[in-house]
């Protein structure tokens, strides 16, 4: 089942993730390639990196593996070219992913020499092979929000309009205090949402701010005068201001994290009964778990219990013993079925307690309570 949702053709194109991982080598049964992979590929302007990598494994987010990066060049990766040539090949049994030429460089490598993808200093890098399509998927790197449960101290916030309509939207401009000149003119206008439990516990991991839209800020003073730009749903008075902050682009590889994890879903985006591929969920582990930004996760739908179908062994419970009347009951005995993998998640932003995360595919509908796991 696919849901409609007005960012899930925004977060298809999140797929397009970075490509350079793993500090171990990768024995060659350890990845499926695709029935007839491609020895040599070059790069075509327009391609993504997680499209190019689906030519060659029939597990994308996996590709990074057979390049043997270090962990600094995970959170430091290289880039890819249009016209760069990616070679497919085995040296001493294991699959291996290399550059076998640069665009409009010398073709192959040299036999002992081990070729990885490096940087090109020059001021093209624009050309590159994005790791995250910037007009995409980069404004929701930073747009979720969770906080303690003192919310946002000092925060800007709406108090007043030029008239005394209470609901605002695209276009009206209102009065707004705390709205510090060095912040710049670009603000986010968020509103206080649900507190998020703990699915098994339910501690209390944050609080999440529910973002609402854009306001620019048309005259600074004590009240400033703000023009809202976009909204998401309707404008109240009382609701509050953030900074717009900077567009970083966080260009961590996709990887499967180092320990394990034993997470739950805890909420879908837009507040669905179900997602599927390019929703947002949340997940209740975040950095104080080990979870970090470009960490994929498998998903996992509990299976319920099914009643044996076998005749009962044991002994017999007496349920009644009256004026030699006796009723035996024969118990109900219960199967457990180990939950069944349904699909895969990429973390995108990280909390101390939680974490927002892609379905990047699914089998089935992602619904509250799946399990994560290390896949």
């Amino acid at each position: 089942m696919r849901l409609k949702s007005i960012i899930a053709p925004l977060l298809f194109s999140a797929c397009v993730l970075p490509f350079l991982l793993s500090a171990s080598a990768v024995r060659a049964e350890d990845l499926q390639l695709q029935d007839n992979p491609p020895d040599r590929y070059t790069v075509q302007k327009g391609d993504t990196l997680w499209g190019i990598s689906g030519k060659f494994l029939k597990q994308p987010w996996r590709w990074p593996e057979i390049w043997r990066m270090n962990r600094d060049q995970i959170r430091n990766p290289h880039l890819i070219y249009p016209g760069d040539v990616i070679a497919l090949d085995k040296v001493n049994g294991e699959w291996r992913l290399s550059l076998a030429q640069r665009a409009g460089g010398p073709v192959g490598p040299r036999p002992d020499v081990r070729l990885s993808p490096s940087i090109r200093v020059d001021s093209l890098d624009t050309e590159a092979i994005p790791s995250i399509p910037p007009g995409d998927l980069a404004p929701f790197l930073s747009l979720p929000l969770v906080t303690e449960a003192d919310g946002i101290p000092g925060a800007a916030k709406i108090i007043a309009a030029r008239d005394n309509r209470v609901v605002r939207g695209v276009g009206d401009f209102v009065y707004a205090i705390n709205v510090d000149e060095k912040s710049g003119t670009q603000w986010y206008i968020y509103r206080p949402g649900k507190v998020l439990h703990s699915f098994d516990s339910n501690e209390a991991l944050g609080y999440e701010m529910r973002y609402l839209g854009t306001a620019r800020v048309d005259r600074f003073g004590e009240v400033a005068r703000m023009e809202i730009t976009t909204a998401r749903e309707e404008i109240l008075f009382n609701d509050l201001l953030l900074p717009a902050p900077r567009e970083e682009l966080v260009n961590y590889v996709p990887h499967a994290p180092d320990k394990i994890v034993d997470g739950r879903i805890i909420a879908l985006g837009s507040n669905s009964a179900e997602a599927g591929r390019g929703f947002i969920v949340t997940v209740d582990r975040g950095t104080r778990d080990g979870i970090e930004v470009g960490h994929v996760l498998a998903i996992y739908h509990p299976t319920p219990v099914i009643a044996d179908p076998r005749a009962y062994e044991g002994p017999d419970i007496l349920a009644r013993f009256v004026d030699q009347t006796r009723t035996i009951v024969r118990p109900t005995t219960y199967l457990n079925i180990p939950p069944e993998r349904s699909g895969l998640l990429f973390v995108f932003r990280t909390f101390d307690k939680v974490a927002y995360a892609l379905v990047l595919n699914a089998a089935e509908p992602v619904v509250v309570g799946d399990l994560v796991r290390k896949p």
